[in-house]
């Protein structure tokens, strides 16, 4: 179940706090252990040093809320944060967008790009200039029709019932594919997810010329969280994002997951 054990990849910016936030949130509803990690190189003793002051800057951001820090010492933040979360049993990382992309937009920094290509764990990337809005009040997985999604059908709507949210399905219409087809394939979804779980998800078809505009042309309220399962081409247990999903995910107005591969 996502959201048991939750690591905030923290940086002492803007994104790191967006992180923070929306980190603490999930586990305040799940209940699950939040750690907040924060990743310098090997053989620098100044970095060291400002990463343990990042992390008293975390808790002074969480004030009473329950979590443990961690200051991890790796070549790579993405690389540090897919590992640490591997010794930890963490089931979900949480990072920002860097500063300087645009505001409401989620940015792929060198961290992301390593986690949504490599990570053994869900990923989570919230959207510069997120604000914290408590917990969340929706889940909505972008649904394409092939076994990854179908898999990640039953996993959200489990996390759904976890959350005590609405589960929502949405699919793509680029006016590329039969229209009839992308819809009943979407209702073979939402069976799925009644007859897993019980749970009676809503149907969206997004139309658009591109995926920019078929996001837009849904709604997003506040608090919605946005899922997707990992490309066919990902490698068992690892998240990769093929070319559509990367195009949902810069182009979401809200936080994005990404599940690895085979994820339970």
């Amino acid at each position: 179940m996502i959201g048991e054990h939750v690591v905030v990849g923290y940086t002492h910016d803007s994104g790191g706090r967006d992180a923070l936030a929306l980190g603490a949130a999930i586990t305040g509803v799940t209940g699950g252990e939040l750690t907040v990690a924060a990743i310098h190189p090997k053989g620098s003793p100044g970095l060291a040093v400002e990463a343990q002051a990042n992390l008293a800057h975390a808790a002074d951001q969480l004030n009473e809320v329950p979590a443990e820090y961690i200051a991890f010492e790796n070549r790579g933040t993405g690389r540090g944060l897919s590992v640490l979360a591997s010794r930890i049993r963490a089931d979900l990382i949480v990072i920002g967008s860097p500063p300087g992309g645009p505001r409401g937009r989620i940015a792929i920094g060198s961290a992301a790009d390593h986690l949504l290509h490599l990570s053994p764990e869900a990923v989570m990337i919230t959207p510069s200039g997120y604000p914290p809005l408590g917990a969340p009040t929706r889940l909505t997985l972008a649904y394409v029709h092939r076994p990854q999604a179908d898999e990640a059908v039953e996993r959200v709507a489990q996390a759904a019932l976890r959350l005590g949210v609405p589960m929502r399905l949405i699919t793509l219409d680029l006016r590329t594919e039969d229209s009839g087809k992308l819809r009943d394939d979407l209702a073979l979804a939402v069976r799925l997810a009644w007859e897993s779980t019980g749970i009676e998800a809503e149907a969206e078809t997004a139309e658009g010329y591109d995926v920019t505009s078929a996001l837009a042309s849904v709604e997003w309220p506040p608090g919605e969280l946005l899922v997707c399962a990992a490309s066919e081409d990902a490698q068992p247990h690892r998240v990769f994002l093929g070319e559509v999903a990367m195009k949902v995910l810069r182009a979401s107005t809200c936080p994005v997951a990404v599940l690895p591969r085979g994820f339970s």
